[in-house]
């Protein structure tokens, strides 16, 4: 690992969320003497990366990552070809929708559609959520044993009452939801809003992407109807990807090595 492209890469992790933070603020977070702070931020800021408030001595995230981000998004093959698909998911259930990746132990919204009743809603795309919190990411987790295995042996974090963090516990659903080729989440990542996902496979076979429906919890659990239209749109997202089967296969288990004695 080059280790500052790691630590430029750290600054941009720590000013996430919309956090501004200071030159000291950010040496002690990263554990780094403030004068290489200082140089990696100016970096950043001198290619766009990075802003500093306007007449303030702290830093936030610069407008040259939304244009990466934009760029990173239109490569994105299973993002074109489930566009049409989770429009007509959207309309079909009257339920926001959201195609995710995985993103180490987060999963992160690369495209959402609006509920179609014409309400005030939240663009939602580039939206990251810890995995083990959200459904679509329990898919990507249930279809990864090596880095779920990884993920497990970690604290997980609660968001809210309901997140589950007992490794035990999710370990379980993890297994459920490569039985089913379904998960669900219920007030774990947002109180009010449950969502449940299936995943999206290529032509490997290979669970790439997870397409989900948003359910208010006041409405949970979804309908019937609601499940079948989801499956049969992630089936037809896999099938323009070339997938030959779906739902997936089961993930193999990871295989641990063992140093002979």
């Amino acid at each position: 690992m080059i280790q500052a492209i790691d630590r430029a890469a750290k600054v941009l992790s720590s000013l996430q969320g919309a956090r501004h933070l200071g030159i000291t603020e950010l040496s002690a977070e990263l554990g780094l003497p403030v004068s290489t702070v200082h140089g990696i931020v100016k970096s950043l800021q001198g290619h766009g990366l990075v802003a500093q408030e306007p007449g303030g001595s702290r830093y936030l995230l610069g407008p040259a990552l939304l244009k990466l981000s934009n760029v990173y998004l239109d490569t994105l093959d299973v993002r074109a070809r489930a566009m049409r698909w989770t429009v007509e998911l959207a309309r079909r259930t009257g339920l926001s929708t959201r195609l995710g990746v995985q993103l180490f132990d987060e999963v992160i919204v690369i495209h959402h559609n609006e509920r179609p009743d014409g309400s005030q809603q939240m663009p939602e795309t580039g939206l990251s959520i810890p995995a083990h919190a959200s459904a679509m990411g329990k898919v990507l987790l249930a279809y990864s044993p090596e880095y779920t295995s990884e993920l497990l042996g970690r604290t997980l974090r609660s968001l809210t009452g309901a997140t589950i963090t007992d490794p035990a516990q999710l370990a379980m659903q993890l297994t459920s939801i490569t039985e089913h080729a379904i998960a669900t989440e219920e007030d774990e990542a947002v109180l009010g809003e449950s969502s449940v996902a299936v995943p999206v496979v290529d032509t490997r076979g290979t669970v790439i992407a997870a397409v989900a429906v948003v359910v208010p919890t006041s409405e949970w659990p979804p309908e019937s109807s609601v499940l079948n239209s989801l499956r049969e749109t992630a089936r037809n997202i896999s099938r323009e990807l070339g997938a030959s089967t779906w739902p997936p296969r089961a993930p193999q288990p990871a295989v641990v090595a063992h140093s002979e004695p």
